[in-house]
């Protein structure tokens, strides 16, 4: 599983600053079609440039003589109390970066007290990544990232198999009842080596194949488009599970607010990292509309982009109340392993105390629309 993997760094080189250096030394581990998944994006990636640029544009407004005495970044985030508003974005196939795959990085998140979003595609268990971060002292939550299938009672069994291993949440992705055009991939010639899988999903009902006669739609008429969740099945999950369900992939202010009208308990403002539809907006321009809307009945998380703890800080002056990193923290994993991981995660939360201290806020409550700059 690992062959197609140049080994990890023995250790971390000074050279290392900030979490885009370690980019470079991902790929240099990371075969070009492994490269190609990752970084990708749909179509012309127009999207997945400006999930960076978004955070770029915006300019900060520092405060000074501030009382910064007694400052943290904790918070509680759907009844959990956390150190800080960084968690680990669900994703598919960690061992395409490291042998060790999921494993090293729950461990790592665990050490930086990180709270991870486990994929339903991931390659490692999830009772075994359960009970790696349940060995942390003390535990660190886990959530799990969830995609209907169209066999619903292996839904419900994956969601009891969640809840009987302690995780704290379900984050259901709504935004890709297909995958997106991903032609950098295609290009690459990307197949998913052998021996990685998505174990968590083994048992399923697969759908019957759909091939399109010539001049028959592609798409509409598939059983893949036939069995894509509705509303009515975030009403059916809801009766299936206890833990609290959290909407991934919304970008659309009516969206979120019927989320809240449904009882769910959070909403993250996503675009699946450019990787679904090119062309819709980035996550932070998206997230000031949704945060009127939704006008605090429930908490707003995002993810796209970001690189800074300033880009966090921006996130959280703008409505949310935490943010998801993904890319980076598979950069940490294939350039170091575990310690990579939580270097990238340490450098984000350092990063983000600077921006607090420089910007005159004591506690992430003081984060507002008042510390971006309106020249």
């Amino acid at each position: 599983m690992g062959e197609h993997l140049k080994p990890p760094l023995a250790q971390i080189p000074p050279s290392v600053a900030a979490v885009a250096d370690y980019e470079p030394l991902a790929r240099e581990r990371m075969s070009a079609p492994a490269w190609a998944w990752l970084q990708g994006g749909a179509a012309d990636e127009i999207t997945l440039r400006e999930n960076r640029a978004a955070f770029e544009r915006l300019r900060l407004a520092p405060r000074v003589l501030a009382e910064l005495a007694g400052g943290h970044t904790r918070l509680t985030l759907l009844g959990q109390a956390l150190d800080h508003p960084l968690l680990v974005a669900p994703m598919a196939s960690h061992g395409l970066a490291h042998p060790d795959g999921e494993l090293a990085t729950v461990l790592a998140a665990a050490a930086m007290r990180t709270p991870v979003v486990v994929s339903t595609q991931a390659g490692t268990p999830l009772e075994t990544l359960a009970q790696a971060a349940g060995d942390a002292a003390p535990p660190v939550p886990l959530w799990f990232q969830l995609y209907l299938q169209p066999d619903r009672g292996f839904t419900r069994a994956l969601v009891q198999r969640a809840e009987a291993a302690g995780y704290r949440a379900l984050v259901l992705t709504v935004d890709a009842p297909v995958s997106g055009a991903r032609n950098t991939e295609q290009r690459a010639g990307f197949v998913p080596p052998p021996g990685l899988g998505a174990v968590n999903l083994q048992g399923a009902r697969p759908l019957p194949p759909h091939t399109a006669r010539p001049g028959q739609p592609p798409l509409f008429g598939s059983p893949l488009l036939d069995a894509a969740p509705t509303w009515r099945d975030i009403a059916w999950l809801r009766e299936q599970t206890v833990l609290p369900i959290v909407l991934k992939g919304v970008l659309a202010p009516a969206d979120a607010v019927r989320a809240a009208d449904e009882g769910l308990a959070g909403v993250i403002v996503s675009n699946h990292g450019g990787r679904v539809l090119d062309t819709v907006p980035a996550t932070l321009d998206a997230l000031p509309a949704i945060a009127q809307a939704v006008q605090g009945r429930l908490p707003l998380l995002l993810d796209g982009g970001v690189r800074r703890g300033t880009d966090v800080f921006k996130a959280l002056a703008l409505g949310a109340s935490a943010v998801l990193v993904g890319r980076p923290v598979l950069h940490g994993l294939a350039a170091a392993g575990a310690p990579g991981v939580a270097h990238v995660l340490h450098l984000l939360r350092t990063e983000l105390e600077m921006a607090m201290a420089l910007c005159g806020c004591r506690t992430l409550a003081d984060i507002d629309a008042s510390r971006l700059w309106r020249g």
